[in-house]
């Protein structure tokens, strides 16, 4: 157990999912305001963690009740940090000299983030600490990551308005090629195209899944099976294929985020058929069927140091809704 001033740093493997409803109800609004997503899917998931007593964690207590958490999963020698939210101060009472005004939402989450990098940074198994806190907007908690040694990427998060796609895009591909929608049993290969697309890749910088074809699978799994990012569109998502290996050289996966919004939650082409247009013309298909779904805009997230891809999503008409940042550290071993 520890403390700063009147607040109270405890384990989150001691809390039931109810405990922090009121905190998850509050996050759940912000991720509507700002985002336009809707997070119950999101907050069910994590409850259900919550109530089995296995997430690491803390919670901040404020006069005996919860006002923010953060919480992290392993992935063998790595650490992901999930969240880390507090619930907005209500405003200040007149200070007095017996009392002070209770902690700010930015001081609960730094001192919540600061007991989790302690526990982390000590834990000599792990290798590796990710972390994309997509709620906050970039250098919101920039300097507590820095002290702690992570290295920062800044990332946009593109918003495209969907209006008047009543007919189909024209699909002009190379002729060897040919465009189908997602099937279940695409994960596999889907996953080896992954891996090949993203090899030197900023991105592959902030997510080392995207590294090799079994993190990649389980980069998808969460995906497609696990509502990790929204809801699964299948009927959004396509590939790309030769027709003569029936090898994937392209995909766009979509998710819907909440009823009037989705997500590309990827988008890659095969380095030998890169400045082709193919990614262009997935962009177009994938806003197509978001639209006969009753989704009124779509977004997507990118690295800033990613300026290819940054001008092709605007040049399709997406524009920079909000920034965030994505955090590594990696432990430096001697010899």
């Amino acid at each position: 157990m520890a403390s700063n001033g009147s607040i109270e740093i405890l384990d989150l493997r001691h809390f039931a999912a109810p405990v922090l409803r009121a905190v998850l109800d509050a996050e759940g609004e912000l991720w509507k305001e700002r985002l336009h997503w809707d997070y119950r899917t999101s907050t069910k998931l994590l409850m259900q963690y919550l109530d089995s007593h296995m997430l690491p964690g803390y919670v901040a207590i404020e006069d005996g009740q919860v006002s923010g958490y953060v919480f992290c999963v392993y992935e063998e020698t790595k650490a992901v940090i999930g969240d880390v939210f507090a619930l907005p101060s209500a405003p200040s009472p007149p200070l007095s000299a017996l009392r002070p005004g209770p902690a700010s939402a930015f001081e609960i989450e730094e001192t919540l983030l600061r007991h989790l990098f302690e526990t982390l940074l000590n834990s000599p198994q792990l290798d590796r600490i990710e972390s994309q806190l997509l709620l906050h907007p970039s250098g919101m908690h920039a300097a507590i990551f820095l002290e702690a040694g992570f290295r920062l990427y800044r990332r946009l998060f593109l918003v495209q308005q969907l209006r008047g796609l009543w007919n189909p895009p024209h699909v002009d591909l190379p002729h060897e090629l040919e465009l189908r929608a997602w099937r279940d049993d695409d994960l596999s290969p889907a996953g080896r195209l992954i891996s090949e697309a993203y090899r030197d890749h900023p991105d592959s910088l902030i997510n080392d899944q995207y590294r090799s074809n079994h993190g990649s699978q389980r980069f998808l799994h969460n995906i497609v099976r696990y509502s990790g990012c929204g809801v699964f569109a299948p009927q959004v998502s396509h590939v790309v294929v030769e027709r003569r290996t029936r090898d994937l050289v392209a995909l766009v996966l979509g998710s819907r985020v909440s009823p009037q919004s989705g997500h590309i939650t990827q988008v890659c082409v095969r380095p030998d058929y890169r400045r082709r247009g193919i990614a262009r013309q997935l962009l177009a298909v994938a806003a197509f069927h978001f639209m006969r779904q009753g989704v009124t805009e779509v977004s997507l997230t990118v690295t800033e140091s990613n300026t290819t891809a940054i001008d092709l999503y605007k040049a399709e008409g997406y524009v920079c809704a909000h920034t965030f940042d994505a955090a590594v550290w990696e432990r430096q071993r001697v010899g």
